[in-house]
Protein backbone atom coordinates (compact mmCIF):
# COMPACT_ATOMS: atom_id res chain seq x y z
CA UNK A 1 0.00 0.00 0.00
CA UNK A 2 2.89 2.08 0.00
CA UNK A 3 3.45 2.24 -3.35
CA UNK A 4 -0.25 1.91 -4.60
CA UNK A 5 -1.78 4.42 -1.96
CA UNK A 6 -0.09 7.31 -4.14
CA UNK A 7 -1.36 5.83 -7.32
CA UNK A 8 -4.46 5.50 -5.93
CA UNK A 9 -4.53 9.26 -4.47
CA UNK A 10 -3.02 10.46 -8.01
CA UNK A 11 -5.74 8.41 -9.97
CA UNK A 12 -8.52 10.26 -8.18
CA UNK A 13 -7.10 13.69 -8.98
CA UNK A 14 -6.42 12.76 -12.43
CA UNK A 15 -9.19 10.58 -13.64
CA UNK A 16 -11.84 13.04 -13.18
CA UNK A 17 -9.92 15.67 -15.46
CA UNK A 18 -8.85 13.41 -17.87
CA UNK A 19 -12.65 11.85 -18.25
CA UNK A 20 -13.56 15.34 -18.21
CA UNK A 21 -11.49 15.71 -21.10
CA UNK A 22 -12.94 12.88 -23.14
CA UNK A 23 -16.43 12.98 -22.18
CA UNK A 24 -17.21 16.80 -24.08
CA UNK A 25 -20.68 15.43 -25.83
CA UNK A 26 -22.45 18.82 -26.72
CA UNK A 27 -25.83 18.85 -25.57
CA UNK A 28 -27.83 20.51 -27.93
CA UNK A 29 -31.43 21.43 -26.67
CA UNK A 30 -34.11 23.03 -28.45
CA UNK A 31 -35.91 25.62 -26.35
CA UNK A 32 -39.57 25.91 -27.52
CA UNK A 33 -40.77 29.05 -25.35
CA UNK A 34 -44.76 30.00 -25.84
CA UNK A 35 -43.95 33.19 -24.00
CA UNK A 36 -41.44 34.59 -26.08
CA UNK A 37 -39.65 36.08 -22.99
CA UNK A 38 -37.01 33.92 -23.42
CA UNK A 39 -35.14 34.37 -26.47
CA UNK A 40 -31.19 34.46 -26.80
CA UNK A 41 -31.71 34.19 -22.57
CA UNK A 42 -29.83 31.02 -22.57
CA UNK A 43 -26.11 31.21 -22.54
CA UNK A 44 -24.45 28.73 -24.67
CA UNK A 45 -21.70 27.37 -22.89
CA UNK A 46 -18.44 24.33 -23.99
CA UNK A 47 -21.12 21.98 -23.06
CA UNK A 48 -24.18 23.40 -23.79
CA UNK A 49 -26.00 24.57 -26.84
CA UNK A 50 -29.38 26.57 -26.59
CA UNK A 51 -31.55 27.22 -30.06
CA UNK A 52 -35.40 28.49 -30.03
CA UNK A 53 -37.31 26.79 -32.45
CA UNK A 54 -40.47 28.65 -33.64
CA UNK A 55 -42.63 25.64 -33.55
CA UNK A 56 -45.21 23.57 -31.17
CA UNK A 57 -44.01 21.12 -28.89
CA UNK A 58 -45.93 18.54 -30.52
CA UNK A 59 -43.59 19.18 -33.68
CA UNK A 60 -40.60 19.00 -31.52
CA UNK A 61 -41.26 15.96 -30.05
CA UNK A 62 -42.83 14.22 -32.91
CA UNK A 63 -39.00 14.63 -34.88
CA UNK A 64 -36.84 14.70 -31.23
CA UNK A 65 -34.77 11.14 -32.56
CA UNK A 66 -34.31 12.94 -36.23
CA UNK A 67 -33.53 16.48 -35.17
CA UNK A 68 -30.11 17.04 -33.52
CA UNK A 69 -31.05 18.01 -30.62
CA UNK A 70 -30.66 16.08 -27.33
CA UNK A 71 -33.73 17.80 -25.14
CA UNK A 72 -36.54 19.66 -25.44
CA UNK A 73 -37.44 22.77 -23.60
CA UNK A 74 -40.86 23.63 -22.91
CA UNK A 75 -41.84 26.61 -21.54
CA UNK A 76 -45.59 27.45 -21.05
CA UNK A 77 -46.00 29.98 -19.02
CA UNK A 78 -44.22 32.38 -16.99
CA UNK A 79 -46.31 32.20 -13.64
CA UNK A 80 -44.48 32.03 -9.94
CA UNK A 81 -45.05 28.82 -9.50
CA UNK A 82 -44.96 27.30 -13.14
CA UNK A 83 -43.13 24.15 -14.15
CA UNK A 84 -40.67 23.98 -16.83
CA UNK A 85 -41.26 20.59 -18.70
CA UNK A 86 -37.95 19.07 -20.25
CA UNK A 87 -37.85 16.31 -22.43
CA UNK A 88 -34.91 14.37 -23.69
CA UNK A 89 -33.18 10.90 -25.07
CA UNK A 90 -29.66 12.08 -23.57
CA UNK A 91 -29.95 12.56 -19.61
CA UNK A 92 -29.27 16.00 -18.73
CA UNK A 93 -26.77 16.24 -15.72
CA UNK A 94 -27.84 18.14 -12.77
CA UNK A 95 -25.58 21.16 -13.47
CA UNK A 96 -27.82 21.58 -16.71
CA UNK A 97 -31.02 21.08 -14.69
CA UNK A 98 -29.40 23.99 -12.24
CA UNK A 99 -28.41 26.34 -14.99
CA UNK A 100 -31.89 26.39 -16.65
CA UNK A 101 -33.72 26.81 -13.62
CA UNK A 102 -30.97 29.48 -12.51
CA UNK A 103 -31.84 31.61 -15.87
CA UNK A 104 -35.61 30.89 -16.25
CA UNK A 105 -36.23 31.98 -12.49
CA UNK A 106 -34.19 35.00 -12.96
CA UNK A 107 -35.99 35.82 -16.17
CA UNK A 108 -39.06 36.08 -14.59
CA UNK A 109 -38.33 38.01 -11.78
CA UNK A 110 -37.15 40.23 -14.30
CA UNK A 111 -39.56 40.89 -16.27
CA UNK A 112 -42.12 41.58 -12.70
CA UNK A 113 -39.72 44.08 -11.41
CA UNK A 114 -39.93 45.74 -14.73
CA UNK A 115 -43.94 45.23 -14.93
CA UNK A 116 -44.08 46.57 -11.51
CA UNK A 117 -42.19 49.22 -11.22
CA UNK A 118 -41.25 49.97 -14.75
CA UNK A 119 -37.82 49.60 -15.19
CA UNK A 120 -35.85 48.14 -17.90
CA UNK A 121 -33.77 45.52 -18.15
CA UNK A 122 -30.18 48.23 -18.37
CA UNK A 123 -31.67 49.99 -15.45
CA UNK A 124 -32.32 46.67 -13.43
CA UNK A 125 -28.59 44.90 -14.35
CA UNK A 126 -27.04 48.78 -12.93
CA UNK A 127 -28.79 48.05 -9.31
CA UNK A 128 -27.07 44.16 -9.12
CA UNK A 129 -25.23 44.39 -6.59
CA UNK A 130 -22.09 41.90 -6.04
CA UNK A 131 -20.84 41.61 -2.66
CA UNK A 132 -17.77 39.82 -1.36
CA UNK A 133 -17.29 39.62 2.57
CA UNK A 134 -13.55 39.59 3.01
CA UNK A 135 -12.57 38.70 6.66
CA UNK A 136 -9.79 40.74 8.41
CA UNK A 137 -7.87 39.42 11.46
CA UNK A 138 -7.11 42.70 13.79
CA UNK A 139 -4.76 41.77 16.59
CA UNK A 140 -4.08 43.28 19.83
CA UNK A 141 -1.21 45.89 18.53
CA UNK A 142 -3.75 46.99 15.27
CA UNK A 143 -1.82 44.43 13.00
CA UNK A 144 -4.48 43.75 10.11
CA UNK A 145 -3.96 40.68 8.39
CA UNK A 146 -6.61 38.52 5.41
CA UNK A 147 -8.07 35.54 6.02
CA UNK A 148 -10.08 33.13 3.41
CA UNK A 149 -12.61 31.30 5.36
CA UNK A 150 -12.88 28.70 2.85
CA UNK A 151 -9.23 27.48 3.21
CA UNK A 152 -9.02 27.42 6.57
CA UNK A 153 -11.96 25.36 6.93
CA UNK A 154 -10.35 23.08 3.72
CA UNK A 155 -7.24 23.07 5.90
CA UNK A 156 -8.48 22.19 9.31
CA UNK A 157 -10.23 19.75 8.44
CA UNK A 158 -8.41 18.06 6.01
CA UNK A 159 -5.79 17.76 9.01
CA UNK A 160 -8.26 16.73 11.30
CA UNK A 161 -9.45 13.62 8.82
CA UNK A 162 -6.23 12.43 8.32
CA UNK A 163 -4.90 12.52 12.29
CA UNK A 164 -8.45 10.80 12.69
CA UNK A 165 -8.01 8.35 10.27
CA UNK A 166 -4.33 7.53 11.00
CA UNK A 167 -4.67 7.07 14.89
CA UNK A 168 -7.22 4.81 14.33
CA UNK A 169 -5.53 2.82 11.33
CA UNK A 170 -2.24 2.34 13.09
CA UNK A 171 -3.72 2.42 16.50
CA UNK A 172 -5.52 -0.72 15.86
CA UNK A 173 -2.41 -2.37 14.15
CA UNK A 174 -0.68 -2.02 17.53
CA UNK A 175 -4.06 -3.78 18.98
CA UNK A 176 -4.38 -6.17 16.41
CA UNK A 177 -0.10 -7.12 16.48
CA UNK A 178 -0.39 -7.86 20.67
CA UNK A 179 -3.34 -10.10 20.10
CA UNK A 180 -1.46 -12.00 17.42
CA UNK A 181 1.90 -12.23 19.55
CA UNK A 182 -0.22 -13.38 22.52
CA UNK A 183 -2.61 -15.95 20.67
CA UNK A 184 0.50 -17.59 19.29
CA UNK A 185 2.31 -17.37 22.57
CA UNK A 186 5.26 -15.54 20.80
CA UNK A 187 5.43 -13.00 23.46
CA UNK A 188 6.28 -15.96 25.82
CA UNK A 189 10.09 -15.92 24.06
CA UNK A 190 10.00 -12.87 23.54
CA UNK A 191 9.56 -11.44 26.81
CA UNK A 192 11.95 -13.78 27.98
CA UNK A 193 14.66 -11.01 26.51
CA UNK A 194 13.16 -7.71 26.90
CA UNK A 195 10.84 -6.46 29.97
CA UNK A 196 7.06 -6.55 29.34
CA UNK A 197 6.97 -2.69 28.77
CA UNK A 198 9.76 -2.67 26.33
CA UNK A 199 8.30 -4.55 24.07
CA UNK A 200 5.05 -2.65 24.20
CA UNK A 201 6.89 0.84 23.70
CA UNK A 202 8.93 -0.85 20.85
CA UNK A 203 5.91 -1.70 18.94
CA UNK A 204 3.97 1.58 19.28
CA UNK A 205 7.14 3.59 18.30
CA UNK A 206 7.86 1.36 15.60
CA UNK A 207 4.54 1.56 13.82
CA UNK A 208 4.41 5.31 14.46
CA UNK A 209 7.44 5.93 12.51
CA UNK A 210 6.02 3.30 9.73
CA UNK A 211 3.07 5.39 9.45
CA UNK A 212 4.72 8.92 9.70
CA UNK A 213 7.26 7.35 7.05
CA UNK A 214 4.14 5.79 4.95
CA UNK A 215 2.48 9.20 5.47
CA UNK A 216 5.96 11.55 3.86
CA UNK A 217 5.91 9.20 1.06
CA UNK A 218 2.47 9.08 -0.07
CA UNK A 219 3.02 12.95 0.10
CA UNK A 220 5.78 12.78 -2.19
CA UNK A 221 5.29 10.16 -4.57
CA UNK A 222 1.45 11.62 -4.90
CA UNK A 223 2.62 14.84 -6.13
CA UNK A 224 5.61 13.35 -8.32
CA UNK A 225 2.91 10.83 -10.07
CA UNK A 226 0.27 13.24 -10.62
CA UNK A 227 2.89 15.74 -12.01
CA UNK A 228 4.16 13.14 -14.35
CA UNK A 229 1.11 11.72 -15.48
CA UNK A 230 -0.30 15.27 -16.05
CA UNK A 231 2.57 16.14 -18.22
CA UNK A 232 2.11 12.78 -19.92
CA UNK A 233 -1.05 12.82 -20.80
CA UNK A 234 -1.47 16.83 -21.56
CA UNK A 235 -3.92 16.95 -19.21
CA UNK A 236 -4.61 21.25 -18.33
CA UNK A 237 -4.78 21.32 -14.54
CA UNK A 238 -7.19 24.50 -15.94
CA UNK A 239 -9.96 21.73 -16.84
CA UNK A 240 -11.40 22.13 -13.62
CA UNK A 241 -12.72 25.60 -15.07
CA UNK A 242 -14.79 23.83 -17.46
CA UNK A 243 -16.66 22.62 -14.26
CA UNK A 244 -16.79 26.46 -12.89
CA UNK A 245 -18.32 27.47 -16.96
CA UNK A 246 -21.23 24.57 -16.11
CA UNK A 247 -21.78 26.07 -12.73
CA UNK A 248 -21.93 30.01 -14.16
CA UNK A 249 -24.73 31.59 -12.50
CA UNK A 250 -26.37 28.77 -9.92
CA UNK A 251 -26.29 29.31 -6.81
CA UNK A 252 -24.17 27.12 -4.45
CA UNK A 253 -25.00 28.30 -0.67
CA UNK A 254 -22.06 29.81 0.65
CA UNK A 255 -19.95 29.34 -2.36
CA UNK A 256 -18.92 32.14 -4.87
CA UNK A 257 -18.23 31.83 -8.46
CA UNK A 258 -13.96 31.75 -7.91
CA UNK A 259 -14.43 30.03 -4.55
CA UNK A 260 -11.57 27.83 -5.90
CA UNK A 261 -9.05 29.51 -7.02
CA UNK A 262 -9.16 32.39 -4.16
CA UNK A 263 -8.88 29.81 -1.88
CA UNK A 264 -5.58 28.65 -3.37
CA UNK A 265 -4.32 31.96 -3.77
CA UNK A 266 -5.48 32.02 -0.09
CA UNK A 267 -4.00 29.39 1.23
CA UNK A 268 -0.24 30.55 0.74
CA UNK A 269 -1.09 33.39 3.46
CA UNK A 270 -1.64 30.53 6.10
CA UNK A 271 0.76 29.88 8.60
CA UNK A 272 1.64 26.44 6.54
CA UNK A 273 5.02 25.95 8.52
CA UNK A 274 3.09 25.93 12.06
CA UNK A 275 0.42 23.71 10.61
CA UNK A 276 2.70 21.14 9.25
CA UNK A 277 4.73 20.96 12.58
CA UNK A 278 1.96 21.28 14.66
CA UNK A 279 0.05 18.18 12.33
CA UNK A 280 3.52 16.33 13.32
CA UNK A 281 3.17 16.63 16.94
CA UNK A 282 -0.28 16.05 16.82
CA UNK A 283 -0.32 12.95 15.37
CA UNK A 284 2.24 11.20 17.01
CA UNK A 285 1.38 12.64 20.49
CA UNK A 286 -2.43 11.56 19.78
CA UNK A 287 -1.12 8.19 18.29
CA UNK A 288 0.82 7.50 21.26
CA UNK A 289 -1.79 8.26 23.57
CA UNK A 290 -4.32 5.98 21.80
CA UNK A 291 -1.92 3.45 20.83
CA UNK A 292 -0.64 2.56 24.64
CA UNK A 293 -4.39 2.67 25.37
CA UNK A 294 -5.20 0.05 22.41
CA UNK A 295 -2.08 -1.83 23.12
CA UNK A 296 -3.63 -2.55 26.46
CA UNK A 297 -6.66 -3.60 25.26
CA UNK A 298 -4.83 -6.14 22.76
CA UNK A 299 -2.85 -7.49 25.62
CA UNK A 300 -6.15 -7.97 27.84
CA UNK A 301 -8.35 -10.27 26.16
CA UNK A 302 -7.46 -13.22 23.87
CA UNK A 303 -9.22 -12.12 20.18
CA UNK A 304 -10.23 -9.53 18.37
CA UNK A 305 -14.57 -10.10 18.86
CA UNK A 306 -13.61 -9.89 22.79
CA UNK A 307 -12.32 -6.34 22.38
CA UNK A 308 -15.17 -4.56 21.80
CA UNK A 309 -16.42 -3.57 25.14
CA UNK A 310 -13.20 -1.71 26.15
CA UNK A 311 -13.01 -0.42 22.24
CA UNK A 312 -15.86 1.93 22.80
CA UNK A 313 -15.05 4.43 25.61
CA UNK A 314 -11.28 4.67 24.37
CA UNK A 315 -12.36 5.15 21.46
CA UNK A 316 -15.40 7.81 22.31
CA UNK A 317 -13.41 10.91 22.43
CA UNK A 318 -11.74 10.73 19.12
CA UNK A 319 -14.89 10.00 17.42
CA UNK A 320 -17.23 12.89 19.68
CA UNK A 321 -14.33 15.48 18.49
CA UNK A 322 -14.33 14.43 15.18
CA UNK A 323 -18.43 15.12 15.50
CA UNK A 324 -18.26 18.10 16.82
CA UNK A 325 -15.31 19.29 14.52
CA UNK A 326 -17.97 21.51 12.02
CA UNK A 327 -19.12 23.21 15.55
CA UNK A 328 -15.43 24.13 16.00
CA UNK A 329 -15.18 25.68 12.63
CA UNK A 330 -18.11 28.26 13.12
CA UNK A 331 -16.48 29.14 16.23
CA UNK A 332 -13.08 28.22 16.75
CA UNK A 333 -12.53 30.88 19.62
CA UNK A 334 -15.22 29.80 21.36
CA UNK A 335 -15.43 27.81 25.25
CA UNK A 336 -16.16 24.63 23.37
CA UNK A 337 -13.40 24.79 21.27
CA UNK A 338 -10.58 26.19 23.45
CA UNK A 339 -11.15 23.44 26.11
CA UNK A 340 -11.56 20.55 23.37
CA UNK A 341 -7.99 21.55 22.09
CA UNK A 342 -6.38 21.89 25.78
CA UNK A 343 -8.20 17.87 26.69
CA UNK A 344 -5.34 15.57 25.61
CA UNK A 345 -7.91 12.69 24.17
CA UNK A 346 -9.88 15.19 21.83
CA UNK A 347 -7.09 18.12 21.49
CA UNK A 348 -5.44 15.83 18.35
CA UNK A 349 -8.43 16.24 15.93
CA UNK A 350 -9.62 20.15 17.37
CA UNK A 351 -6.72 21.86 17.14
CA UNK A 352 -5.87 20.80 13.89
CA UNK A 353 -9.08 22.46 12.88
CA UNK A 354 -8.90 25.74 14.89
CA UNK A 355 -4.67 26.29 13.82
CA UNK A 356 -5.83 27.25 10.41
CA UNK A 357 -8.42 29.67 11.18
CA UNK A 358 -5.45 32.02 13.62
CA UNK A 359 -7.22 32.33 16.49
CA UNK A 360 -4.97 30.27 18.64
CA UNK A 361 -2.72 31.55 20.76
CA UNK A 362 0.97 30.60 21.87
CA UNK A 363 0.17 29.83 25.50
CA UNK A 364 -2.63 27.78 24.55
CA UNK A 365 -0.59 25.61 21.69
CA UNK A 366 1.86 25.22 24.48
CA UNK A 367 -0.45 24.60 27.09
CA UNK A 368 -1.97 21.76 24.26
CA UNK A 369 1.22 20.19 24.15
CA UNK A 370 2.35 19.80 27.72
CA UNK A 371 -0.84 18.17 28.46
CA UNK A 372 -1.04 15.81 25.28
CA UNK A 373 2.92 14.81 26.50
CA UNK A 374 0.92 14.32 29.96
CA UNK A 375 -1.66 12.76 29.02
CA UNK A 376 0.43 10.42 26.62
CA UNK A 377 2.83 9.66 30.34
CA UNK A 378 -0.45 8.83 32.32
CA UNK A 379 -2.22 6.07 29.62
CA UNK A 380 1.07 4.93 28.73
CA UNK A 381 1.64 3.98 32.57
CA UNK A 382 -1.68 2.66 32.88
CA UNK A 383 -1.61 0.49 30.07
CA UNK A 384 2.52 -0.56 31.10
CA UNK A 385 0.24 -1.94 34.21
CA UNK A 386 -2.76 -3.87 32.45
CA UNK A 387 0.48 -4.85 29.64
CA UNK A 388 2.46 -6.67 31.94
CA UNK A 389 -0.30 -8.59 33.95
CA UNK A 390 -2.46 -9.20 30.95
CA UNK A 391 -0.13 -10.56 28.37
CA UNK A 392 0.27 -14.18 29.43
CA UNK A 393 -3.34 -14.59 30.78
CA UNK A 394 -5.07 -16.75 28.73
CA UNK A 395 -8.79 -18.17 28.69
CA UNK A 396 -10.26 -15.49 30.70
CA UNK A 397 -12.83 -13.28 30.05
CA UNK A 398 -11.65 -10.07 31.79
CA UNK A 399 -13.42 -7.09 33.64
CA UNK A 400 -13.67 -3.77 34.42
CA UNK A 401 -13.37 -4.61 37.80
CA UNK A 402 -10.01 -6.78 36.97
CA UNK A 403 -8.61 -4.17 34.78
CA UNK A 404 -8.42 -1.73 37.72
CA UNK A 405 -6.81 -4.18 40.00
CA UNK A 406 -4.09 -5.28 37.69
CA UNK A 407 -3.21 -1.18 37.66
CA UNK A 408 -2.26 -1.60 41.64
CA UNK A 409 -0.38 -5.10 40.87
CA UNK A 410 3.36 -4.22 41.93
CA UNK A 411 6.03 -6.08 41.22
Amino acid sequence: MTLIGPLLMAGLMIIPGWLMMRDKDMQRIEVVDETELFINQFENTTELQFKHEFRSIEQAKANLYNDVYTSILHIKSVEKNSEVTMYYKKQPGMMTIAKIEKTVESVIRSNEIQRRFKINKEELLEIQPNITVKPISVDADGAEESKNVGASTGIGFFGAILIYFFIFMYGVQIMRGVIEEKTSRIVEIIISSVKPFQLMMGKIVGIALVGLTQFLLWSILTGVIYVVVMSVLGIDPSTVSQANEMMEGVDVPGMSDNVLVSSINEIKSLPLLQIFISFIFYFLGGYLLYGALLAAVGSAVDSEADTQQFMLPITMPLIFSFVVAQTVMENPDGTMAFWLSIIPFTSPVIMMVRIPFGGVETWELLLSMFLLILGFLGTTWVAAKIYRTGILMYGKKVTYKELWKWLFYKG
